[in-house]
């Protein structure tokens, strides 16, 4: 399967009160014993997001608004999630569809769940700081070459100058 599909690992998960163990593996290595596969595809990077359960949200499909003229207004296409436990809210009506916006819905809530539960610690803060420190490298990296150009034309003006006087 692996071979079919290169980008679908299986992952196997051991839930507990405080914590959550993974253990990612291709299919054909054999799971620690007593732990089911599921088979992950797409986003490999944020896997350990928050489990939702059904029970615990409540939906409601609204019309959108914003551009679009009469298909916009008139259909009901736009989501709204709601998390009771945590009273966190949803809106989602990034497409005309309301199967993918669920699903866009969906995955809004489990990432904002996910920095409610975890924090500093969450996976969505974490790609967030490791993308503003690379920000900052580039950013620096430029200033220091914009530097180093001034101080080479800084360079050249005064060797020109002494080349002038001595001429």
């Amino acid at each position: 399967m692996s071979r079919l599909f290169p980008s679908i690992s299986c992952v196997y998960s051991l839930s507990s009160l405080s914590s959550r163990v993974l253990w990612r593996a291709t299919p054909s290595i054999s799971p620690p014993t007593g732990l089911p596969c599921v088979l992950a595809a797409g986003k490999k990077d944020l896997i350990d997001l928050h489990v939702l359960k059904e029970d615990e949200l409540e939906e409601q499909f609204v019309r959108g608004s914003g551009p679009g003229g009469q298909a916009t207004n008139k259909t009901s296409n736009c989501v709204v999630l709601k998390h009771i436990p945590s009273g966190i809210v949803v809106k989602c009506h990034q497409t005309r569809s309301v199967d993918i916006n669920r699903k866009r819905a969906r995955d809004i809530m489990r990432e904002k769940l996910d920095v409610l539960y975890k924090g500093e610690l969450s996976e969505v803060n974490i790609k967030k700081k490791d993308s503003e420190l690379r920000k900052q490298e580039k950013r620096r990296k430029a200033n220091d070459n914009l530097e180093r150009k001034r101080l080479f034309k800084e360079a050249l003006a005064a060797d020109s100058k002494h080349g002038n006087d001595t001429v």
